[in-house]
Parts: structure tokens; C-alpha cells; sequence
């Protein structure tokens, strides 16, 4: 039996059990067949949704506009020069004036605690887009992808090489540890994610069987990894960084030699995007055979669809 999602906000995969997630996954399978088979359908006519950009975004900002407007809804795009968010303005009042106006709104920025209090607020549902500390949206595209890949998500193994303390590393160990996936991060000790939260995640990870494990080891991990992921070295606001960042990871680059120590031809590998080729990846592996990383972008768009529909 389902659980009704209705009226629900997505501020972190944290808050929703496996089994709710299992519910916007298998919806989102659902959606985009429909749109592989030309269905035209009506969801969301007669609704709004606010858009609100701190960050610029490609992906974020095409996927809720586009699975939002074509069924039927109505998306308004409000960046911080539109808006008073935080300003001139609380984000506690805010959150109340979009409430009483739009059906749903979505938060791209960079404080956890902005979309935290739109969703205490603003008494409709609030999804997060991207946070400094998560992005649970990514997550779910990032999850559907391996499942159409191999067919399941429990026992897989996924490595994260790169920043580990970034939004997704952090979000995909949220992500994997309640859907049963064996996540490791691979990552220099000084950008291992803070001990508090894998701790969580592993309390989680107790229930659905999944291992969480952190190391600067390059080889180990990979020996039979289902799936290697990566991100940019330098996140948005951490440009001043950029320097120290590269010289750090430099090491830590995916490239064709990397993924062979997966020892596996069938290994996959993911990235949220943009990608900086040259730096975290390398050319011939974005653009190669294992690279599933178009597919990933396009999941944002079904995974969004199936968040809304549950949820409104």
C-alpha cells in the first residue's frame, strides 16, 4: 500500500523513508515512458509554481519548467533580483506571501536553512533544487539512472571520487543509505564529509543492509564498483579556492584508467554536470562508451515530474 505524499516537501531524502522514495522512483519510470510515448497529459492545469534562483542552474531550472509547463501548469522564475528573499524582506515572510499564492515552490541557493523555513512557512510543498549542504533532486535522477541500468538499486556500489564534502557526495549518502546501495567516497582527509554526518548516514544505512565508507585510497574501492561518480572541484562561491582545489584533486581525476579498476566493462559513469573536462574528468571518459551522464540530466527532468505529481 502507498503512502500518500500529498502536501509533502522535499528538503532533504533524509525525511522520506525508502519506501516513499521507491514511490517517486517508480513514478518517475512511469512519466517518462509517457513521454517517450508522445502522451499528452494535464496535471497540472489551473497550478503555479515559484521558482526561486539564488544560483544560476541549466539543468534545475529546465527540468521544473519543463515537466511543471507541460502538463498543463504554470512556472514563475523569481531570481534574487526579482524578489526581496532575505533582503529587504525575512524569508519567514516571504515563504507566507508565496504561500498564499503559488501551489509549490522550488529553492536553488545557498543556505540549508532558507528552504527549511520556506517549507515551515510557507504552508505548501517546497522542494530543494540545491543547497550548499544537499541537493536531493540530483539524487533521485542520479538513482533512477543506475536502477535503469542494472535493474535494481539494492547491493549495487556506487564511488564517489573528488570533493567529498560537496552537496551531492554528501546527498548521495543520504540517497544510497536508505535504498540499500553500497556508496563509498574517495576523496584527500581534508575533504572527507563531516564525521556527524556519515555517522547518520550509517544509522540509516543499518536498516537497508547498504555499507557507507570514506578513504583517500584511490584503488581499493573501485575493484568491482557498479558506478563512478564525480563533481567539480571548485563548487559555486568557492572560486577563491580554485587554485588549492586543483592541485588537491588533481590526483583524483576520472579518466579511462581510473575506471578500468573497477575491473568490471559494464561499470558506468555519472556526473551531475557541468563538467569541467580536463579537470575531474577526463575527455574520453565523459564522452565514452561507460558515460551515462545525458541520461542522468534527462532523470532530473522525470524524477521532478514524478516529485510533483506525488506531491501536489
Amino acid at each position: 500500500m502507498q503512502n500518500s505524499l500529498k502536501g509533502r516537501s522535499l528538503v532533504s531524502l533524509a525525511d522520506f523513508s525508502p519506501r516513499e522514495i521507491r514511490q517517486i522512483l517508480d513514478l518517475s519510470h512511469q512519466v517518462k515512458k509517457e513521454k517517450k510515448e508522445g502522451l499528452v497529459q494535464n496535471r497540472f492545469a489551473g497550478k503555479t509554481l515559484a521558482l526561486i534562483f539564488e544560483k544560476r542552474s541549466t539543468r534545475t531550472r529546465c527540468a521544473f519548467e519543463t515537466a511543471f509547463g507541460e502538463e498543463g501548469g504554470h512556472p514563475v522564475f523569481l531570481s534574487t533580483q526579482d524578489i526581496q528573499l532575505g533582503s529587504k524582506e525575512s524569508i519567514e515572510d516571504t515563504a507566507r506571501v508565496l504561500g498564499r499564492m503559488f501551489d509549490a515552490i522550488q529553492f536553488r541557493g545557498f543556505q540549508q536553512e532558507a528552504v527549511v523555513a520556506l517549507a515551515r512557512y510557507s504552508g505548501v510543498p517546497v522542494y530543494n533544487g540545491l543547497t550548499d549542504v544537499d541537493h536531493p533532486t540530483q539524487v533521485l535522477a542520479d538513482l533512477m539512472t543506475i536502477e535503469e541500468e542494472f535493474g535494481r538499486l539494492a547491493g549495487t556500489r556506487l564511488v564517489f571520487v573528488g570533493d567529498g564534502r560537496n552537496n551531492v557526495a554528501r546527498a548521495l549518502s543520504i540517497g544510497c543509505a536508505k535504498m540499500g546501495v553500497h556508496y563509498s567516497i574517495v576523496s584527500p582527509r581534508s575533504l572527507f564529509p563531516d564525521q556527524r554526518h556519515l555517522e547518520n548516514c550509517r544509522s540509516i544505512a543499518k536498516e537497508s543492509g547498504a555499507e557507507i565508507r570514506v578513504t583517500d585510497e584511490i584503488g581499493p574501492e573501485l575493484s568491482g564498483a557498479d558506478a563512478v561518480y564525480t563533481d567539480i572541484w571548485v563548487s559555486m562561491g568557492e572560486e577563491a579556492k580554485s587554485d588549492e582545489r586543483l592541485r588537491l584533486l588533481r590526483p583524483y581525476q576520472v579518466n579511462d584508467a581510473l575506471m578500468a579498476r573497477t575491473g568490471r566493462k559494464d561499470s558506468i559513469f555519472l556526473h551531475c554536470l557541468p563538467a569541467v573536462k580536463g579537470n575531474e574528468v577526463a575527455v574520453e571518459t565523459i564522452e565514452g562508451p561507460a558515460s551515462r551522464v545525458w541520461d542522468e540530466a534527462e532523470n532530473r527532468k522525470h524524477t521532478i515530474k514524478a516529485l510533483m505529481l506525488a506531491t501536489l
